[in-house]
């Protein structure tokens, strides 16, 4: 091939598989390439939680700018890391199949789930978070920062009784513990358990190389998902669900948002043929806004610009 892809990706060891992953599948196509490991903003920012920090793609930015710089081809994102605007210039070329979309509990012991009694878990994540008090709204959750292996050591060294992770993340670097509580009632984050791979709008044969990495069926379902949470956001971080999965060519959608502190939800659940899913993620979030929607997200904005 004419030229090396070069590979932008995060240093973490589960953005190293990933980015390792896009590697191996562009190698077995016959393309050279090259990984090129940076830090994110988010990656040396430990001390805050991610909502207070106020910027959107906070573990992309590094990787647009390298990309924009020429630096790398390609950058290789854990899709719900992803702004749902990309940075002009840039544009999504594939979906990889995507892994198991939900979050686990990670544990001591599950015994505080039986009695009524105080517990603390923890997590960086202001979707897992609300949740979690809306089911159980007697526990404390508190912040949890770093990548995956800092979070798990920071779970041993603290008198928590667990934290949330992504399923997907722990099984990829095989740390996920055989008796790790999958969290069946916990909507996931939009897009997660799929990576992103993006590329400059103008690089032709990088496009060309990537597209064949594309899986469709992935690709449908977190763009349904992914304009659920752009329709609602409107670029506020706000604890928003959305899972959209495909059978037998029909999409089974669910998708819902909370008050910061757990207590209000409104979800919506939908069934609707694969052919006519085109604007399923938009409709839903507009329905979700008429059902009180709006005025929970304004008051999400007002709380997030206060922290500011």
């Amino acid at each position: 091939m004419s030229k090396i892809i070069r590979i932008g990706t995060r240093d973490s060891e589960l953005a190293l598989w990933q980015a390792t992953t896009v590697q191996q599948k562009l190698e077995g196509l016959g393309y050279d390439t090259i990984l090129v490991p940076t830090k994110s903003i988010g990656d040396q920012v430990l001390d805050k939680p991610l909502y207070e920090l106020g910027v959107t793609g906070i573990f992309t930015k590094t990787l647009d700018v390298a990309l924009l710089k020429d630096q790398i081809d390609i950058a290789v994102h854990s899709m719900k890391d992803v702004p749902t605007q990309l940075p002009k210039g840039i544009v999504q070329v594939a979906v990889l199949e995507r892994a198991v979309s939900h979050d686990v509990l990670v544990h001591k012991s599950l015994a505080f789930l039986n009695a009524d009694q105080p517990a603390t878990i923890a997590t960086g994540s202001l979707r897992r978070k609300a949740q979690w008090l809306n089911k159980y709204p007697n526990h404390k959750v508190v912040d949890l920062r770093g990548n995956v292996n800092t979070r798990l050591l920071k779970l041993i060294e603290n008198d928590w009784q667990g934290a949330i992770f992504a399923q997907a993340g722990l099984q990829r670097i095989k740390l996920l513990p055989k008796d790790a509580l999958y969290l069946d009632w916990m909507v996931p984050a939009p897009a997660q358990g799929a990576m992103l791979v993006v590329a400059k709008e103008e690089d032709d044969f990088t496009k060309e190389a990537l597209v064949k990495l594309n899986h469709p069926s992935s690709q449908t379902a977190t763009t349904i998902e992914r304009d659920f949470l752009r329709t609602l956001e409107g670029g506020c971080t706000a604890p928003i669900g959305a899972l959209a999965q495909i059978k037998d060519q029909t999409v089974y959608f669910e998708g819902v948002v909370f008050s910061l502190d757990g207590k209000q939800k409104i979800d919506i659940k939908k069934e609707v043929r694969l052919s006519e899913a085109k604007d399923l993620g938009k409709i839903s979030a507009e329905e979700v806004l008429q059902k009180g929607g709006d005025k929970l997200m304004q008051e999400i904005r007002n709380e997030n610009s206060a922290l500011h």
